[in-house]
């Protein structure tokens, strides 16, 4: 076998345990909402407390994603990789033995600094060592895992004894990742890097030289702030929105809110086959556009027909925003602040994920009714910051 072969196998093998790891990233995602009925009478604590529970672990979360580019810089990938599994896998494990409000809280740190951490490793690799159809598809995997989650502990919950059984088995796929990572620990160091650089007309390479603390440092930040807020925000509010405002039955509302998640899913996977030839901006472009034109019809639509379509356009325009925003980090920064910025990026995905959705709770208070175009709002101006990203990263500059 030569070099060159061995190089390959080992490349492919890290992405598929790459892949694992960003399912497994995604099935905590939704249990917690699905298991709080359960949870929140059995220790006597306030049905609101979980709202202050998910928005002081994804501050965390947040936190732990903007400090990851200087941790890794110094352990290197796999090993934060490894730790950050162990954390979330012991973090949830707890969270089966959880017996108080206050051990909630404190659970929240290690899950929170474990995937903040894996959250902004994983993108940074993807996006330094493998295509952009790698990376669309890594965010699909995410879909995959934030969908059987739930699934999985509405079963536990019905069929396998309750919650903490639900949250003890999530905690062994973890805990079996962990053990993955470490017995595959050798495989980050032979994996070939990407050709990241635009070719100038001459055929040499031009290599970007922005900082992370550029303007185009800080408008990156502020597009993930935007896109995971709004995506967050709407689909959190999609099942109000039709039943209290539009008089929708549940089940309609459910599968509204499924055609919204399971576009995103799907759109990536779909994207994942053309990216690489149409590029990442272009893509970005496209979804945006797609994206706000279903958010008009949003604001007008009052027939399940009409939701259902405006839903599926949203989400499938969100599809490409996030992996292609990730996967050109290296095309618009300098090769030495690519892990900073990609680590900066997840963090203001989570602030974004803690802002906006409270905005939106608020309005609701007072006028669900205009709930989608808040939507409608946070889309245009998302597309108006990415296009001035562009502007300020020229491509073949």
């Amino acid at each position: 076998m030569t070099a060159a072969m061995l190089a390959n196998r080992r490349s492919t093998l890290l992405l598929a345990i790459i892949y694992l790891g960003f399912i497994s990233l995604g099935l905590p995602d939704g249990t917690f909402g699905l298991a709080w009925p359960a949870i929140y009478p059995e220790l006597a604590l306030p049905i609101g407390l979980a709202g202050t529970i998910m928005i002081f672990a994804t501050l965390i979360s947040g936190f732990s994603g903007f400090m990851s580019g200087r941790v890794i810089s110094k352990l290197g990938t796999g090993p934060v990789m490894l730790i950050s599994c162990i954390l979330t896998g012991g973090g949830l494990l707890a969270m089966g033995h959880a017996q108080s409000g206050l051990m909630l809280f404190l659970i929240c740190i290690p899950l929170g600094i474990g995937a903040g951490a894996v959250d902004s490793g994983l993108n940074s690799f993807v996006a330094r060592h493998y295509s952009g159809r790698h990376m669309n598809w890594l965010h699909a995997c995410w879909g995959i895992g934030a969908t059987a989650g739930p699934l999985f502990m509405g079963y536990a919950i019905s069929n396998l004894g309750g919650w903490r059984v639900g949250y003890w088995s999530i905690s062994g796929v973890q805990l079996t990742l962990a053990a993955l990572f470490l017995i595959t620990l050798s495989l980050w160091k032979f994996v070939p890097t990407r050709e990241h650089a635009d070719l100038s007309e001459d055929g040499k390479a031009a290599l970007p030289i922005r900082s992370a603390n550029s303007t185009a440092g800080y408008l990156s930040m502020l597009s993930f702030v935007l896109y995971v807020g709004v995506e967050t925000m709407t689909g959190l509010w999609i099942g109000s929105i039709l039943i209290v405002g539009h008089g929708f039955s549940p089940e309609t509302a459910s599968v509204c809110t499924a055609s919204f998640y399971g576009s995103i899913t799907g759109g990536r996977i779909l994207v994942g086959f053309i990216v690489d030839k149409l590029g990442n901006r272009r893509l970005i472009t496209a979804g945006m556009l797609l994206a706000l034109a279903g958010s008009l019809i949003f604001v007008f639509a009052s027939s399940p027909a009409l939701v259902f379509i405006a839903l599926v356009m949203i989400g499938g325009g969100y599809a490409p925003v996030y992996p292609c925003l990730m996967h050109e980090v290296p095309r618009r920064f300098a090769p030495d602040q690519v892990q900073i910025v990609i680590g900066r990026q997840t963090g203001a995905s989570y602030i974004g994920a803690a802002i906006m959705p409270v905005m939106g709770g608020w309005l609701a208070q007072t006028a669900l009714q205009y709930l989608p175009v808040l939507t409608l709002l946070g889309t245009l101006l998302l597309l108006v910051c990415v296009k001035t990203l562009d502007k300020t990263t020229p491509q073949n500059a």
